[in-house]
């Protein structure tokens, strides 16, 4: 049995690998992934964009579809779906062993990120292009995404919600989940055909918050230098645990609802003084999933801990919380400074791949 087998048989978290390639798809990369436990793929526009500016996998394609008459934004989809597809094919016997895992994860155009009915459109019209049961569109966790995310579940239909970077927007999508079921059984839906993920974003806090407190400059502030991200992610784990708990969540569960995981995202470790398993191994408990790139695969199977560590030091992490705001960091503020990021960073990759394939049709036009 594998480390990440180990990962997810003995202590319920689900390694997902947070990346797709064409190449990968061609040569079979991702079948042996699969096969040595990788459990699910998450792929956004820097992903994707990397993908097709890096490597000659998307030319013929892009080429053909080029000469058809297509749009670069229609040829760019058309390839993210082929992708899209091409993975979910892999991964479908993973879901169909249970449906827990086997998904694959496409994001909706990054410039839709503060329009809620443009948002719900895209949504809409992926599902429907793609229509594979473990399909996961991803919505971004903006406050205009937070009423999409509800509508799409009370529409039956399947959603990781990415870019959460506070316990307060957490609370936000665990509520629309909640009340998107409810609105989905009071018309007669079935909520167990529904699944879903909320992505909380991890190292890229301490990345953040890290900052701020070398600006503090305090001996206070300065203490607390690499606590804040697991700190919040700890929270968050408990606050999911509350609130799928009780007679609301109890009704739910009774019709065959499934809990919404929190899956831990930007796990990567940017500080390089920091170990490279940290923000898997202090993150470990059931009903989780951690999507990873390759390197951070890599380092857990050689030299990360395998323990139950999510719900440990949950009163320190209070505690952490409380030090960070008497420092002077206000952890909804990192949020959204965070958010607004995150949804400008997919948008510079959106652009750029769109850049790189006018250039490359140019070419093409001239041969």
């Amino acid at each position: 049995m594998t480390t990440l087998d180990r990962l997810y048989t003995e202590f319920g978290q689900s390694p997902w690998l947070d990346n797709l390639t064409r190449g990968y798809l061609r040569d079979g990369t991702l079948a042996r992934m699969v096969a040595d436990g990788i459990r699910g793929v998450t792929a956004n526009p820097t992903i994707f964009t990397k993908a097709i500016v890096g490597s000659a996998d998307y030319d013929e394609q892009f080429a053909a579809l080029t000469a058809a008459g297509h749009p670069l934004e229609d040829a760019y989809w058309q390839m993210v779906v082929d992708d899209i597809t091409a993975a979910l094919a892999v991964l479908r016997p993973v879901f169909d062993a249970g449906g827990v895992d086997g998904f694959v994860s496409v994001e909706v155009g990054p410039e839709l990120a503060r329009d809620t009915e443009a948002t719900l459109a895209a949504a809409r019209a992926l599902h429907e292009r793609i229509a594979a049961a473990n399909l996961f569109v991803k919505i971004p966790a903006t406050a205009e995404g937070v009423p999409a995310v509800q509508a799409m579940i009370a529409e039956g239909r399947s959603i990781n919600i990415t870019l959460i970077f506070s316990l307060a927007r957490y609370e936000q999508i665990i509520e629309a989940y909640l009340s998107g079921l409810e609105s989905l059984v009071e018309r007669g839906g079935d909520p167990s055909s529904v699944h879903s993920v909320a992505s909380f974003f991890v190292s890229r806090v301490d990345t953040e918050v890290d900052r701020r407190l070398e600006n503090a400059g305090t001996s206070e502030a300065l203490a607390l230098h690499g606590t804040a991200a697991i700190a919040q992610a700890k929270l968050a784990y408990r606050l999911f645990r509350e609130r799928f708990s009780g007679e609301r969540w109890q009704r739910l569960a009774r019709l065959g609802a499934r809990p919404q995981r929190p899956l831990w995202a930007s796990t990567s470790t940017k500080n390089p003084a920091y170990p490279d398993t940290r923000y898997v191994d202090e993150l470990i408990g059931p009903d989780t999933v951690n999507t990873l790139p390759e390197t951070t695969i890599a380092a857990f199977t050689d030299h990360g801990t395998l323990a139950r560590t999510i719900d440990t030091g949950v009163d320190q992490a209070a505690d952490v919380m409380r030090r960070l705001a008497a420092a002077g960091v206000d952890m909804d503020d990192v949020g959204s400074a965070l958010e607004d990021q995150g949804v400008a960073g997919f948008n510079t990759s959106y652009r750029q791949v769109l850049a790189a394939l006018a250039a490359k049709a140019h070419q093409l036009s001239r041969r």
